[in-house]
């Protein structure tokens, strides 16, 4: 059986989250991350043309195995359209009910935002299949993370905001499912200077930190 949306991106372990400038630049940072080993990636609506990017994304890639989503979706409307063009998980920064209704409606993967322990267990209840933690770091980092989980153990949570290589494996320790990645990883200097390696690099040492920490476990 092929793997759920779900599955894909347990077994990965991050989410990038793509903001990228224009099209040539989000199919550069695509490419790298992928010859890194890391086939999962959030495009963003803050991107230009974001929903005709996924649409490119999802027909050059797609058949290569990446798993598309789409980020900063905060209308019902936007959900479908991005869903439509091939986004098979949706993330907000942010709750909306709408947007999780529109995304379960479809049989996408639903993942609003949320910061406050009230706002997570209603994103929960409203029917998320995994809560971003946004902005994360600012509320602590992997020691906040583990403070909600401590009442809240069938929480499924991916933060998101401040992380990097060096605080990836305290958050796995912490409880994460997943990383929301953002320019620790996405990293648009590299591709505009021409050094696309630096990004495949990148994406090997998170892999490497998540399965080492697995194996521990």
């Amino acid at each position: 059986m092929p793997e759920t949306t779900q599955q894909i991106i347990e077994r990965v372990g991050l989410i990038p989250v793509l903001r990228a400038k224009n099209s040539k630049q989000a199919h550069a940072v695509v490419q790298a991350m992928i010859s890194g080993g890391v086939t999962v990636v959030e495009v963003t609506m803050t991107v230009p043309n974001a929903v005709e990017l996924l649409r490119e994304l999802k027909s050059e890639y797609g058949p290569k195995g990446l798993l598309l989503g789409s980020g900063t979706v905060t209308t019902s409307s936007e959900a479908q359209a991005t869903i439509n063009a091939g986004a098979e998980f949706v993330v907000s920064p942010s709750l909306h009910p709408e947007v999780i209704s529109t995304t379960r409606t479809n049989g996408k993967l639903s993942i609003p935002g949320a910061l406050t322990p009230t706002e997570i267990i209603t994103a929960w209840r409203a029917g998320a299949d995994y809560v971003k933690i946004f902005p994360c770091s600012a509320m602590g980092g992997a020691s906040y993370l583990k403070s909600v989980l401590a009442p809240f153990p069938f929480l499924k949570l991916i933060p998101t905001g401040g992380v990097t290589l060096e605080t990836a494996a305290s958050f796995i320790q912490a409880g994460a499912r997943a990383l929301g990645v953002g320019s620790d990883l996405v990293n648009l200097a590299a591709i505009d200077a021409g050094h696309a390696e630096i990004i495949t690099e990148t994406a090997r040492a998170y892999l490497k930190v998540i399965s080492d920490l697995r194996e521990k476990s």
